[in-house]
């Protein structure tokens, strides 16, 4: 072990500055919400003064960095608004929120209706936060408030299903 006192500060050596500096990388976050039936996690989305989404879940995982996060809910309900005020709400047994993609996934059995009332039904429905489209896939199931009703494996639609594209 060597100890030692020097009266003297140390003179500052200088380093040179590096030629292309790299920025600082956060590091991954890992975070966990845990709800219950009578107190579940809400999370709300805006955009400027308008609510894009709210989700509903009783617990939910989300990892990665700023920008870079991806979220799974499990049992979500998710209420997606547009521009006008007409929403769609939409329920499944699981939903991924990719920041990097700017997407949020509901997957698994997913039912929804419009503020308008139409429904829908799915196995997998895609939210393109960008384009606010929605894209859905597998076992499509629409049915309009006058009865009208159309199916097919994949659709594109506007948040209110007033608009839609069906395969």
């Amino acid at each position: 072990m060597f100890a030692g006192c020097n009266p003297q500060a140390p003179k500052s050596a200088k380093t040179p500055a590096p030629a292309h500096p790299h920025p600082a990388t956060a590091p991954p976050l890992h975070i966990t919400g845990q709800g219950t039936q009578h107190r579940p996690v809400r999370l709300i989305q805006q955009i400027q003064n308008r609510v894009e989404y709210e989700l509903v879940t009783n617990s939910y995982e989300s990892t990665g960095t700023q920008g870079r996060e991806l979220a799974v809910a499990r049992d979500a309900t998710i209420t997606f608004h547009d521009r006008k005020g007409i929403t769609l709400t939409a329920r499944a047994p699981q939903a991924i929120l990719d920041e990097k993609a700017n997407t949020i996934t509901l997957l698994n059995d997913v039912h929804g209706r419009t503020s308008s009332g139409i429904t829908l039904t799915c196995d997998r429905l895609v939210y393109d936060r960008k384009a606010q489209l929605f894209h859905g896939y597998g076992n499509v199931v629409i049915v309009n408030a006058n009865g009208f009703r159309g199916t097919g494996s994949k659709f594109d639609s506007d948040v209110a299903l007033s608009h839609i594209r069906m395969q």
